[in-house]
């Protein structure tokens, strides 16, 4: 019974292990998905220093010129340029600081999926002049809905302050509060002739790759190509998701040391109790000739096979939970506004890899050998004659 105790504490502990790193895996990928496919895409060019303060004038000005240069670019699955403006957006409620994306629709779909998020009204259709595109955390704070105008003001070209009224054409939402309430789509066109602008510049060329796998690969070709501009990818312009990507492996470490460690300190106390118990057992053995390196031996091992057969139920069990969530998903609804104000999605998958496998079954190894280290040495401490008169 108490083998089987013994068993039960460290499977559990297991499959907790890998269950909290799958999952902590799974809203890590999940809020990196996002990020790349609706709101940044893997890479986008700027003049330098325009991602400091959004500054109008850092114009790229022959962005019709460069993005032919950029689509011939092996692993480049779109190009897209926008105008990025920083200013004011206001309904008759109120107004409120905003950033204006002028976007050429069509272009966008390619590289954003924003325009599966419209949850009201359509993607810049249903409105013929000046459609506007916001999040729905936005129109709750402007208090506006489909069809309702907005005022948003820009600074031209020559540095004028000037004001445009707009429709709202759709209204979407992704997970990300704070995206959804700082972030207005405008067509290219409408801001170009509010601004004065030609049409052919841009201030920001957003680019989505093949596979993630190739961004450091195209950003530096990119570069060598592009001296005078900025190139930066997802990692460098979301710095957050840059520190969840390369802390990630440590608080996976972290979390499953502290779970083996309270698993440890359990086999300790249990198979000391073992040894204390078979002390008159122990000493017969010892009398009729067993060396105690035998009989040290024998204690290691016994831990050591509960260990390895409650790490093995444990981490079989975990892999085979966490990749059935991993194609259902796991909802935690209850939590969605939550998840919403940092940025996350309520619906996790999971994710588990043959890393993390390896990892926690090294872990569970070195766990029982630790943990039968002390134990063992108590039982080499016995003296046989003490020992058998032991009841």
């Amino acid at each position: 019974m108490r083998s089987i105790v013994v068993i039960i504490a460290i499977t559990l502990g297991v499959f907790a292990g890998i269950f909290i790193m799958a999952f902590a895996n799974g809203m890590v990928e999940e809020r990196i998905k996002a990020i790349i496919t609706t709101e940044i895409s893997h890479i986008q060019i700027h003049r330098p220093g325009f991602k400091d303060n959004n500054d109008f004038s850092l114009r790229i000005d022959n962005a019709n010129s460069i993005i032919p240069l950029i689509e011939k670019t092996k692993n480049v699955a779109a190009v897209s340029k926008r105008l990025v403006i920083s200013s004011l957006a206001a309904s008759a409620e109120t107004n409120t600081g905003v950033k204006i994306l002028g976007i050429i629709p069509e272009e966008q779909k390619n590289v954003s999926n924003l325009h599966t998020k419209i949850i009201d009204g359509k993607y810049f259709e249903g409105v013929e002049k000046n459609p506007v595109v916001i999040g729905q955390k936005l129109a709750e704070k402007l208090k506006v809905s489909v069809h309702k105008k907005i005022i948003i003001t820009v600074q031209d070209i020559h540095t004028n302050i000037i004001s445009g009224a707009f429709r709202v054409a759709g209204i979407y939402k992704t997970d990300n509060d704070l995206f959804d309430e700082a972030n207005i789509f405008v067509r290219y066109d409408d801001l170009a002739n509010l601004t004065g602008l030609k049409g052919t510049e841009a201030h920001e060329i957003a680019i989505l790759l093949n596979k993630n796998e190739n961004t450091d690969k195209v950003k530096e070709q990119l570069k060598n190509e592009l001296p005078d501009l900025e190139v930066k990818d997802w990692m460098e312009i979301s710095p957050e998701a840059g520190y969840l990507v390369s802390a990630m492996d440590q608080y996976m470490a972290v979390i499953i040391i502290i779970i083996l460690l309270a698993l440890c300190f359990g086999i300790i106390n249990t198979m000391l109790m073992v040894v204390l118990e078979r002390v008159h057992e122990l000493g017969m053995l010892i009398a009729i000739g067993m060396s105690k390196l035998k009989v040290f031996g024998m204690v290691m091992l016994e831990t050591v096979y509960l260990s390895v057969t409650g790490g093995i139920i444990g981490i079989a069990s975990g892999f085979i939970i966490c990749k059935h969530l991993e194609k259902v998903g796991l909802d935690l609804y209850f939590w969605k506004d939550v998840y919403s104000s940092f940025g996350y999605s309520s619906f996790i998958y999971p994710v588990v890899n043959l890393r993390l496998i390896v990892f926690t079954g090294i872990m569970v190894i070195l766990m029982g050998i630790i943990s039968a280290i002390y134990p063992a040495f108590k039982a080499l401490k016995l003296n046989p004659a003490e020992a058998t008169r032991a009841e």
